[in-house]
């Protein structure tokens, strides 16, 4: 088995290794110091036998002294150095035992710019990175408990009264519980989609091209043109070509989740504006709905995962709080670009910018 390493050993064990260094240097320069002093003597001195030995032992005993004091200094002064060169690496010693025991520990300390110091540096922020981690795991299994526990908990209700015969069941309850069972697959593909998404950043987004951006958003505006004449909702298309470096399954979602919610919280009878428009070096999309103003407070927030604004709302509509931030995720981590929303009195309009590559003739 291999020896325990302690803090303590270590420093011991350098101390020890120097000292062994600095009496090996001392005693060599030393011995070359006093040989070189006597034979120098002997020739040019003319003296005795007598004051040739007195001079040899005098010598001696001054560079023995020196040697004691040079062995003694020096381990001390090496002792010293050594201790604030370990104790870095001691506090994260510390950190990590805390860490091992489920306990995430205040950052270290960073002194110095050197290799410890970014060593230390890049622990911090793996420190972070699992603290964030962990907030953003037990907030989605809060978040995916909560909103699963409705739907499951009305059809655990209507079918417990069905078997026993405490209701009678008839196309509107059935029609009730396939939407309820409806929106809790559209929620499970949602999570799975999301997760594909946070799994494509950790590796190379090699399905990416330069694509004219004009089909991919006519494709997507004709995807729901049989909701959009069931609803009698009419809708206007502004778009400027453009080649843009995309994912192209990717962007089509973004468009697809925002011409959803467009329509999904339609009320007016002004149309659906899916504009796409040339921004100096970038491109910016649009789609604009009437729809009841998102406060200013909330415009940020409703790009959390399963955050919605009015979730009586949202469940009668069959949304699950995914669509936009999924769309912040294609958008800001996998293509560099922007998603916001911009809210007037009558409406809200959700964008996204992406940066061009070439502007066509």
């Amino acid at each position: 088995m291999l020896a325990k390493l302690t803090p303590t050993g270590f420093l011991w064990r350098l101390t020890f290794l120097n000292i062994i260094v600095i009496v090996t240097v001392t005693v060599i320069s030393g011995w070359a110091i006093y040989s070189t002093a006597c034979f120098l003597v002997a020739e040019v001195g003319n003296l005795n036998a007598t004051k040739q030995q007195q001079f040899n032992s005098v010598l001696f005993n001054y560079l023995l002294i020196l040697l004691v004091i040079a062995i003694i200094f020096g381990s001390m002064l090496h002792f010293y150095l050594i201790k604030r060169f370990v104790r870095p690496i001691r506090s994260l010693i510390q950190s990590t035992k805390e860490l091992k025991l489920g306990h995430y520990p205040e950052l270290v300390k960073v002194h110095k710019k050197d290799e410890i110091g970014q060593l230390v540096q890049q622990y911090n922020e793996l420190i972070a990175q699992l603290q964030t981690n962990e907030e953003q795991r037990n907030t989605l299994v809060t978040d995916v408990s909560h909103e699963i526990r409705t739907p499951l908990s009305n059809l655990h209700g209507y079918l417990q009264a069905l078997k026993d015969g405490d209701v009678i069941g008839d196309k509107s309850l059935y029609e009730s519980l396939f939407q309820e069972s409806k929106r809790l697959s559209q929620m499970v593909e949602q999570l799975e989609q999301l997760k594909e998404w946070d799994d494509r950043s950790m590796r190379s987004m090699d399905e990416k091209g330069v694509y004219d951006i004009k089909p991919i958003m006519v494709h997507c505006k004709a995807m729901f043109e049989r909701k959009l004449e069931q609803k009698n909702i009419p809708i206007i298309l502004d778009i400027e070509p453009c080649n843009i470096y995309i994912h192209v399954e990717g962007i089509q979602q973004v468009i697809s989740n925002l011409l959803e919610n467009a329509i999904d919280y339609y009320e007016g009878d002004e149309p659906i504006v899916l504009v796409g428009k040339k921004q100096g070096n970038d491109y910016r999309m649009s789609v604009t709905g009437p729809s009841k103003p998102i406060p200013k407070a909330e415009s940020k927030k409703v790009f959390r995962r399963f955050y919605r604004l009015d979730s009586s709302r949202s469940r009668m509509t069959g949304g699950s709080g995914l669509g936009l931030a999924i769309s912040k995720e294609i958008t800001e981590r996998h293509h560099q670009g922007k998603i916001g929303i911009e809210t007037t009195s009558s409406g809200n309009s959700f964008w996204f910018v992406l940066p061009c590559v070439y502007y066509p003739n």
